[in-house]
């Protein structure tokens, strides 16, 4: 059947629309973009691992099954969560079911963000959470990371929005001639990082951040907005001469279960 311009173009609109729905509401948001980076500078001894952040747990999906066991593939050496993890002491559960999937001998090391304090969750409940399924969960804390060939020091930092950031505590017995990744949940807090770091000579390997979900909603690459405690970061690579910061897209989403322009995002480093 031969169209006229009129309804052409009423089709052309109407395909827009569904497509724009089909990939908001699903494709950006349940089919996970992988990035690997390797920043290593070596050719031995890489520790490698996978950055997850902004899970917004409610309940299990086929999307955190497909993460599960992608990670179970790749058998990373450890994994890092930075914050956002699950928004309710209800879905601690959820949290359970999720790692239950992960095999128990990958570590894991957590961080808090603005979301576990804004719905209070129960901070012990949450650690012995992580701990049942060989994890940890720093709070201003420092943990030195072992391999067989390599020694790091992981740094968790707390929230910038809603906890009480305290990186000068946090450093305090590392041992600086390792080198040193930082979890940080907000990104902006990477510039008080940058100046304590500078009168300390340390320069941290990798600053790990989330909370932005990378916009969420973005037009031609330009977010339509971003939380407080997102600065002027909105994703992937930010490097000055004192550090390197990446800042994931994340997993989940807020407010709105959708996401234009931002595509889910978890990430391997070999570092």
């Amino acid at each position: 059947m031969k169209l006229n311009r009129r309804q052409f173009i009423l089709k052309l609109f109407l395909g827009s629309i569904s497509f724009l729905v089909l990939d908001s509401f699903w494709l950006e948001t349940y089919f996970i973009e992988w990035t690997e980076h390797d920043i290593s500078e070596t050719e031995s001894n890489k520790i490698k691992a996978i950055h997850l952040t902004d899970l917004h747990l409610r309940s299990i999906k086929s999307v955190h099954e497909s993460i599960a066991e992608r990670i179970n593939e790749e058998k990373p050496d450890v994994i890092f969560f930075t914050g956002d993890s699950l928004e309710r002491n209800k879905y601690l559960s959820v949290l359970q079911d999720f790692l239950s999937l992960i095999d128990i001998d990958i570590p894991k090391i957590a961080i808090l963000g603005n979301k576990e304090y804004s719905g209070r969750i129960d901070l012990e409940r949450l650690k012995g959470v992580y701990e049942s399924y060989n994890g940890k969960l720093l709070v201003n804390e420092s943990l030195l990371f072992e391999t067989e060939d390599r020694k790091i020091n992981i740094l968790g930092i707390d929230d910038f929005v809603c906890g009480y950031p305290n990186f000068t505590k946090t450093i305090q017995g590392i041992d600086t001639s390792l080198s040193t990744v930082i979890l940080n949940h907000c990104p902006v807090y990477r510039e008080e990082i940058d100046r304590l770091c500078v009168p300390l000579n340390i320069k941290p390997k990798l600053i790990l951040a989330g909370h932005t979900h990378g916009g969420q909603i973005t037009f031609f690459g330009k977010p339509f907005f971003t939380p407080f405690g997102s600065g002027n970061y909105v994703k992937g690579w930010y490097n000055n001469e004192i550090s390197k910061m990446y800042v994931s897209k994340g997993i989940g989403t807020t407010v709105y279960p959708i996401r234009f322009g931002a595509r889910a995002e978890a990430s391997i480093f070999y570092i």
